[in-house]
Formats: structure tokens, C-alpha cells, sequence
């Protein structure tokens, strides 16, 4: 008789899959945005493309990248003016589902919403930043403000990132500041994803964790380096925004770039909305958490006051009580992504940890 159907003793097949969508193109550098006609060329994405811009941004670099492209393809272009988040991304992906592919040429706003109508209409997404204000330049996440506070949705990841370091470069400081503050809170989203992994099971990419440590590490230590509108400093960090959104895309999540620090920044959103950038909220986020973790926290407040990034909350003209209530309601926001401000914070310990922020 054969055993050849017993199944007892079947050799187990290895069925781990993994899909990772990172850029093809990453092209940075002094007036690169003079290379988008050869980008689109190279990629092959279609003859039309929707071009997604604000107001302002459309003045600094959207009109050039409707203008090289012009001779080309059919060119549509899409302004994203002040006004709901979710009606804006609908009317941009009515736009996006009558062309071939996407280009969103602005900062954190325009851009995801570029992502998300790529997203949504099945469109390749071209980033062209105009700022290096967070890492969403090169991932695939996308944050959308709502009237709970901002949320993280699944987004098209860009195919190409075009970044002009002169654009840039001439953007408010604070804009760059704050993509610095953004990267070097990594150090403690990755610690939190550690804790997640060692207490709840949590599944991490060593890959993903390693590469976001590692971009974190290189603005840490180049701190010195980053200075008010110049291309070298918009080099180094829009260099870093995109290894943070590559490490995004390896792990399929925001893990090795969003913890408690995130969860303090979006909690302080819906109490305090409009004070402060994102990536300000985080710095700050960050230098708690890392007290909390053990780290070293004065590091990561001397490297932000290098940058010129705020590091307490009445530098974002937030009161301390408010940042207090922002400790202690970040559990509340994401509950199933475990931090360290899970663990049961009390009121007392808050305003501790907020007093620590003004200590020299």
C-alpha cells in the first residue's frame, strides 16, 4: 500500500510572500525638476498626466513642470486650495481617474493627496516636494486631518521622486526643521516597535528597523550641518526623507518611522489644532519617549535646537496642561499600534515628563 497520501509526514512548503513597491527613479540634486520630461520618458506611464498642486506651490515649480511636459503629453493640472481634506481628495481622484498617471508637485498636503487619488484610481504617482517637511515624500502612507484628528491611510508609493534641492532649498526653514525633527524621532518609533515585539509579539523587518535607525543616525550627527536655506542641508535631509519612506515601504506599514511620538503629535493635533508642524510635534514627542525608554533624550533635544526645531510646547504656543492631555490621550489614538505611552502614564508623570522638556 503507498503512503504517498499520508499527510503526517508532507514536507512543509515555505509560503512567506512579500511585496514592496519602492521608487524606480530617485533623482536629487541642484534643478533636477528639468529632468521630469526624461523621468516620464524613461517610465513609460502613459500620454496624459494630471499635474496636483497648491496655490502657492503651483507658482514655485508646479507652472515649470507643466511647461516641460506641455510639448509632450496631455497635460490637466489639479489646485488644491484650503478647504475639507476629504472633498479635495475626491475632486482630485475625479481628475486623476481621466489620465494616465500623477504628479504631485508641493509639500506634506499636496502630496498626499496626489497619493491617495493615485491610490484610489489605480494611477502611477510621480512626487515632485517643494519642501522636505516629513517623510511622506517617498512612502506609502498618506495623512488626512479629520474632525477625530489626522489619520494614516494606505497610499500610492511614488514610482519617481524628483526633488530639486534649489526648490527646496529656498522654502521657509521651519519646513525643513521640522523633516529633520520627522527623521530623528525614527530613534523611538523603532524602540516602540521593539517593545511591541517583545511584549506583545509583534512581528518586526529587521531590514526596515536597521535602515530607519540608520537615517535617524545620519541627521543626529549631522545636525551641525543643516542651516537655513542652503542646498547642502536640503541634500542631507530630503536624502534621509526618502530612506525613511523606502523603510516604510519595506515594512508595509509606518512602523519604523511612527510610535508614541506620532500618537502624542496626532493626539495634540485634535487638542490644539494648527500649533505646530507635524514633524515639530514629533521632535518634541520624541525627546519624552527617549526619557522614557532610557535613551538619550538630551541628544535628541540638543540635535533639534541645532536644526532650529522647537523643543518644548510653548515654542508651538501650546500650554503645558494641553501637552499633558496629549500624554495621556495618545493611547487612545491607534490603540492596536503598541508605545511605550501605553503602559499605563499617570497625570503626575506627564507633567513631569512635560516640566523635563525645560530643563537645561
Amino acid at each position: 500500500m503507498s503512503a504517498d497520501r499520508i499527510n503526517l509526514l508532507r514536507t512543509k512548503v515555505f509560503d512567506k510572500s512579500k511585496w514592496m513597491q519602492l521608487p524606480r527613479d530617485v533623482i536629487i540634486g541642484h534643478g533636477v525638476i528639468e529632468q521630469i520630461p526624461a523621468v516620464c520618458e524613461d517610465l513609460a506611464l502613459g500620454d496624459s498626466v494630471l499635474i496636483v498642486s497648491g496655490g502657492r506651490t503651483r507658482d514655485v515649480a508646479g507652472r515649470r513642470v507643466e511647461s516641460l511636459l506641455s510639448a509632450s503629453y496631455d497635460v490637466r493640472t489639479f489646485t488644491a486650495i484650503d478647504g475639507e481634506p476629504l472633498e479635495t481628495i475626491r475632486k482630485a481622484e475625479a481628475a486623476a481617474a481621466e489620465v494616465a498617471f500623477v504628479i504631485g508637485v508641493g509639500g506634506g498636503r499636496i502630496i498626499d493627496t496626489a497619493k491617495i487619488a493615485s491610490y484610489n484610481t489605480d494611477r502611477h504617482f510621480i512626487s515632485v516636494p517643494t519642501a522636505a517637511s516629513h517623510d511622506g515624500i517617498a512612502s506609502s502612507r498618506a495623512s488626512v486631518p479629520t474632525a477625530e484628528g489626522n489619520v494614516s491611510l494606505a497610499a500610492e508609493p511614488p514610482i519617481a521622486v524628483v526633488a530639486d534641492t534649489a526648490v527646496i532649498a529656498s522654502a521657509p526653514h521651519r519646513l525643513l526643521a521640522s523633516g529633520c525633527a520627522d527623521i530623528i524621532a525614527n530613534y523611538t518609533a523603532i524602540l516602540d516597535w521593539e517593545l511591541s515585539h517583545r511584549l506583545r509579539g509583534e512581528t518586526i523587518s529587521e531590514y526596515a528597523l536597521t535602515l530607519s535607525r540608520m537615517t535617524a543616525e545620519i541627521l543626529f550627527k549631522n545636525a551641525d550641518l543643516i542651516k537655513p536655506n542652503t542646498e547642502e542641508s536640503a541634500w542631507i535631509v530630503t536624502k534621509a526623507l526618502v530612506s525613511s519612506g523606502v523603510a516604510m515601504s519595506i515594512a508595509g506599514s509606518s512602523r519604523p518611522a511612527s510610535g508614541g511620538e506620532h500618537k502624542f503629535s496626532h493626539a495634540l493635533e485634535r487638542l490644539a489644532p494648527g500649533k505646530g508642524l507635524h514633524g515639530e510635534k514629533c521632535g518634541i514627542g520624541a525627546i519624552i519617549t527617549m526619557y522614557l525608554h532610557g535613551g538619550d533624550w538630551r541628544g535628541i533635544r540638543d540635535s533639534l535646537r541645532k536644526i532650529g526645531a522647537p523643543t518644548t510646547p510653548a515654542e508651538i504656543g501650546v500650554d503645558d496642561e494641553t501637552a499633558v492631555e496629549a500624554l495621556l490621550a495618545a493611547r487612545t489614538i491607534r490603540p492596536e499600534r503598541f508605545t511605550i505611552l501605553d503602559m499605563g502614564l499617570t497625570r503626575e508623570a506627564a507633567r513631569d515628563l512635560v516640566k523635563m522638556l525645560y530643563q537645561e
